[in-house]
């Protein structure tokens, strides 16, 4: 029987959309070129040994492309630390930060086995795709300074020696399950140990919004798995360069911010809140070489200070 799809939601920042069949057993993806380089992509990485749901079919449908993978499963680790935690704000369960070390070494491990020598011009390029660089300045102009990106370039020339791997570029719980990873819609070659790292410590980006956090005893015991799975493929501790990526991931969670209304006060706090949390990052790594997110104010904390400890160019 040929499988009927309900619509899911729309592709983030892309043309198309995800469905899902009636017993969620397979979703479908639908779009442009774009997502017929996706599937491409897929196959080649699930080739690599990578954690990534198989390419069941792919093809057109009408006037878009189309592929079809398995399920991974009814709940993300995303899903499951919500659900743990019960809508309150509190420390996801130990259970979950285990699957997430596990899946995350499972992705290093391949990540690492089939990485390649970095080169400034594959940096760079990172920096641009993987930050939304073009977006995240063209929105705050005021940001795009000399300065900031005197910062960014100091980055680039500590990773210069730490070998580069096909990447997820928006890896994080959302898009995590214990037997594998999804939506490689924005991938590309990214230093290893960039997917992987901060998946425990950009969660402190959404600013309390996602209702659970993890503690630095289980952010600790995360890093530590990623260590050993890395140490056994590369001889090396990526993590040593966590600052580093923690840098890019503060342009990444600025792209796409600026309301086109103005005048939506919740919208322009979130830019707000986005563009302070880059200023903070900035400042840190600058002075220490390293980007403390427990130290981030939960949006909350931020809507209740004055408007003048703001930072948004609205």
């Amino acid at each position: 029987m040929k499988d009927e799809w309900t619509f899911v939601k729309k592709r983030t920042a892309a043309e198309g959309a995800v469905w899902v069949n009636q017993d969620r057993s397979k979703f479908k993806r639908t779009g442009d070129s774009r997502l017929e380089a996706e599937a491409a992509f897929q196959q080649r990485i699930a080739a690599l040994g990578y954690p990534v749901p198989a390419v069941l079919e792919t093809g057109f449908d009408g006037t878009e492309f189309f592929f079809v993978e398995p399920s991974l499963g009814p709940a993300s680790l995303h899903d499951s630390a919500w659900n743990a935690v019960g809508g309150a704000y509190g420390p996801m369960p130990d259970r979950v930060v285990d699957e997430a070390a596990a899946v995350g070494a499972r992705l290093l491990a391949a990540q690492a086995k089939h990485a390649e020598p970095a080169t400034r011009t594959a940096l760079d390029t990172w920096v641009t795709e993987a930050g939304w660089t073009a977006n995240v300045f063209a929105e705050n102009p005021d940001l795009d300074t000399p300065h900031t990106r005197a910062v960014v370039d100091s980055a680039l020339d500590r990773l210069a020696h730490t070998p580069m791997c096909l990447a997820h570029y928006d890896y994080g719980l959302p898009n995590a399950f214990p037997s594998g990873v999804i939506d490689w819609q924005h991938h590309g070659l990214a230093p290893v140990g960039y997917d992987t790292y901060p998946a425990l410590e950009i969660i402190a980006f959404k600013g309390g919004t996602k209702g659970y956090f993890a503690t630095a005893a289980q952010r600790e015991r995360y890093t530590a798995a990623l260590d050993e799975a890395a140490l056994h493929v590369l001889g090396s501790k990526p993590g040593r360069h966590l600052g580093e990526f923690l840098l890019i991931k503060a342009l990444f969670f600025l792209a796409l911010m600026k309301p086109a209304d103005l005048t939506d006060t919740d919208k322009v706090l979130k830019w707000d809140y986005r563009r302070t949390l880059f200023t903070m990052g900035v400042e840190q790594y600058e002075r220490t070489g390293r980007i403390d997110t427990a130290s981030f104010p939960s949006l909350d904390d931020f809507a209740a200070q004055p408007e003048h400890c703001r930072t948004g160019g609205a």
